[in-house]
């Protein structure tokens, strides 16, 4: 590739947002680069999502054959740490992204390794092992460049090496003792995963409960799966200090009640930094590390001629993969239909479900998931709502899963407009509820509707039928 080149859009990361972005203005006739300056997939497929799914997958497996009489007396012993381990690496190519290089190149579209930096309006200068090269985009340059784990302001936490969840995920042996700062979606899903691989987890959690954006239920009901599997889940609690004995001793905590907790490895999980601090964005009068402000075609406020777009975590909307990619496929229509001077405020031109509440599945035993708005938040939006729950375990096709079923699944009603604002689930299995969901809130379907959406006997779907029964239906 020139030092300099023009094409019609440059994207500044390579993850799932970007691609999505890159595939699109290519398929609409456009020419793209995209800069990357790791691995081309991003996180999700190489040190989140993906690696995660596998690692949990046997665990949940095999919990959920001891809960079902005849397959119990079958199993015996625990998983196989390294077959599980095994599993993870194919599942991420073995960290080689050659296929999607691959991908790339059939769009096909030009990658730039490196990082890339605005340094004047539709220009990227990409520094790469010493080198630069500037790129020109006729159209427009997208920022895809996600986020990163933050690392709070705790003592002597930098000197310890703690993990991230990118250590968490990577992890090529098993801790005896692992501790774990936070009690969202990566604190509880690595606790989960760490614990079925065998090692002693103990939780600290600043808050009242985990999940805290969710309804009260899920983080409840996760809590306590995680408790019956041996997790130790200290709520209300907090780190204030931190030191290792020697390079590879044990790491010692203190915490909020002066008593002091020992572990052999610590997995920080509290909350995402974006990576928005070295992108250029304050020669456009941005503040660099915050949020970028968009508006529904991703087109950055406050630019002038509008040549600028961000997809993904560093909107800020929703740091979720599949919003990200929902976001880029979005962006890149935009985009194509602006630079071909056509209509451009079509629905499909627009982010719209970002407001609605993005769906999400925490994937732990129980299984929560959920979409749209909690009760919580439309009631301080002034919404009108009634909210309905049900005992997702009184269902015959949950019983049919194994013994003990615990579950509860919550639908939060607009009542001026009869429709669904919001949906959780939570119990084992539950995730393939999410999208019926999701088309429910997102297509706004009336309750009245909704109702002759006819269930499958016996399945877990069926708690649909029971909410619009106990709604008054």
């Amino acid at each position: 590739m020139d030092p300099d080149q023009i094409v019609d859009v440059v994207i500044i990361g390579g993850g799932p947002a970007g691609e999505n972005v890159a595939e699109r203005v290519v398929r609409g006739g456009l020419s793209a680069a995209v800069v990357e300056a790791e691995l081309l997939g991003g996180e999700c497929s190489y040190w989140a999502c993906v690696p995660s799914k596998a690692m949990l997958r046997p665990i949940d497996l095999v919990a959920a054959a001891r809960r079902s009489p005849g397959a119990a007396q079958a199993v015996s012993g625990q998983v196989d740490v390294d077959a599980v381990l095994a599993r993870r690496d194919e599942a991420t190519g073995n960290r080689d992204d050659g296929g999607q290089v691959q991908w790339i190149d059939d769009l096909p579209a030009a990658l730039v390794r490196g990082h890339g930096r605005i340094v004047a309006p539709r220009t990227v200068e990409v520094a790469s092992n010493g080198s630069r090269r500037t790129l020109h985009a006729r159209h427009a340059v997208v920022v895809a460049t996600g986020s990163r784990a933050t690392m709070p302001p705790i003592s002597g936490l930098p000197h310890i090496r703690p993990w991230t969840s990118r250590d968490a995920t990577s992890l090529d042996h098993v801790p005896k003792r692992l501790a774990v700062i936070g009690g969202g979606v990566v604190a509880c899903e690595m606790s989960h995963a760490v614990r079925g691989l065998g090692a002693e987890v103990t939780m600290l959690v600043r808050g009242s409960r985990l999940l805290e954006r969710m309804e009260p239920f899920a983080g409840e009901l996760v809590a306590a799966g995680l408790e019956a599997a041996g997790v130790d889940v200290r709520t209300g609690t907090n780190v204030v200090e931190t030191s290792r004995s020697g390079r590879d001793g044990p790491v010692n905590l203190t915490l909020s009640d002066r008593s002091a907790l020992e572990a052999d490895e610590l997995l920080v999980a509290a909350g995402r930094t974006l990576n928005t601090d070295d992108i250029g964005v304050d020669i456009i009068g941005m503040d660099p590390g915050k949020p970028i402000p968009v508006d529904d075609s991703l087109r950055v406020k406050g630019v002038e001629d509008g040549w600028l777009y961000a997809v993904g975590d560093a909107t800020g909307r929703n740091l979720l993969t599949h919003m990200g990619k929902y976001q880029g496929r979005v962006c890149g229509d935009a985009i194509v239909a602006r630079a071909r001077g056509g209509a451009d405020d079509g629905p499909a031109l627009r982010a719209t479900s970002d407001a609605a509440g993005a769906p999400q599945v925490v994937f732990t035993d129980p299984e929560a998931c959920s979409v749209g708005l909690t009760e919580s938040v439309a009631r301080r939006r002034g919404l009108d709502v009634r909210a309905v729950e049900y005992d997702i375990g009184s269902v015959t096709g949950a019983y049919l899963l194994g013994e003990n079923y615990q579950g509860r699944a919550k639908a939060v009603v607009d009542e001026s407009r009869r429709v669904l604002l919001g949906a959780t689930f939570v119990g084992s299995g539950v995730a393939e509820l999410l999208h019926s969901a999701t088309v429910a809130v997102i297509g706004e379907v009336p309750l009245d509707r909704l109702w002759h959406a006819v269930p499958a006997f016996p399945t877990v779907s069926e708690v649909w039928l029971r909410l619009l029964e106990t709604y008054g239906l």
